[in-house]
């Protein structure tokens, strides 16, 4: 799909599908058909592929080539199949426009066109256009932050109010909330070096106080995402920890069990023997005995436990 804006006041204006891309200050390809591809680089840019962007060298993710800068940053975002998904992002700036290149869909790029006169610098020029969006989305990655923690509070609540059936559940939200966390995180890590190598580049001189105000923010943001990993590492030890105590209560139960049960088989076991001369055998009264040895061994065993207290 392609999207293409062009500055409306201090909007951004959607083109029609067919409009002439030379008017556009935006153009967003979201999973491009090779057809939009072409008429993209008909403005003169070179186009990467998904393997392009998925690059790990530094070298392939920020430099200048025809002309323009490009810089891939990493973001979470929905899959085509609707799923989870962190995945690379190019933006490609020239002097007359942005380019964007992405696979997957971050929410940033459907939010900022209707907000684009309320972020940052606005959207006059592909510069200003670029430290918004940015901004856009280091907002959204402080969103998602907020949002763990959250999470965080509301499992750990429920884990110390827990009867023991919703552990396992809690466990599994807490790999989800880490796993959202370290997306965000190495989000972070890409946007600061995207934005270190735009402050560099960049020849606005006005521009250079929401640059540096970008970083303090991603700064900041890192922090957070160091503290809530932290948070993660808690909350984890703290239901395994009830996991733990729940299993020992089970097992615990058992072993009383046994143990209760003990002495009576001891007795079943004496009196089961086959010798010939066992004179327990010829009394009348054996069998009753013999049964109530087993009943008074058991409740005799049972009150030990309750009078330690090993029962509570």
């Amino acid at each position: 799909m392609l999207f293409a804006y062009a500055p409306d006041s201090a909007k951004l204006r959607l083109l029609p599908a067919d409009a002439d891309l030379t008017s556009a200050i935006w153009v967003d390809l979201c999973r491009p058909a090779p057809d939009e591809v072409t008429r993209v680089a008909g403005l003169g840019v070179e186009v990467p592929t998904l393997e392009d962007m998925e690059e790990i060298e530094l070298s392939n993710r920020l430099y200048r080539e025809g002309g323009a800068d490009y810089l891939t940053v990493v973001l979470p975002g929905m899959s085509g199949t609707q799923g989870s998904h962190s995945g690379p992002v190019c933006f490609i700036l020239t002097t007359d426009r942005l380019i964007t290149v992405r696979h997957h869909a971050p929410r940033p790029f459907e939010t900022y066109p209707q907000r684009a006169d309320k972020v940052g610098p606005g959207c006059g020029d592909p510069q200003r256009l670029l430290v918004s969006l940015m901004e856009e989305i280091v907002g959204r990655l402080a969103d998602l932050l907020e949002g763990s923690g959250k999470a965080l509070d509301a499992i750990v609540r429920r884990v110390v109010g827990d009867d023991g059936s919703g552990l396992s559940d809690a466990l599994r939200e807490v790999a989800r909330e880490s796993d959202l966390i370290s997306r965000v995180r190495l989000s972070l890590l890409t946007l600061e070096r995207a934005i270190s190598y735009f402050g560099q580049t960049a020849n606005a001189a006005d521009l250079r106080p929401a640059i540096k105000g970008l970083m303090r923010d991603i700064q900041a943001l890192e922090v957070h995402g160091d503290f809530l990993t932290n948070r993660i590492a808690m909350a984890s030890d703290l239901t395994l920890g009830m996991i733990s105590v729940e299993q020992n209560k089970t097992v615990k139960i058992v072993s009383v069990v046994a143990v209760i049960f003990l002495p009576p088989t001891v007795i079943a076991s004496a009196y089961g023997m086959n010798f010939a001369n066992m004179p327990e055998l010829d009394w009348r009264w054996g069998y009753p005995m013999a049964v109530g040895l087993m009943l008074a061994s058991a409740v005799g065993t049972y009150l030990f436990f309750r009078w330690k207290r090993w029962l509570s």
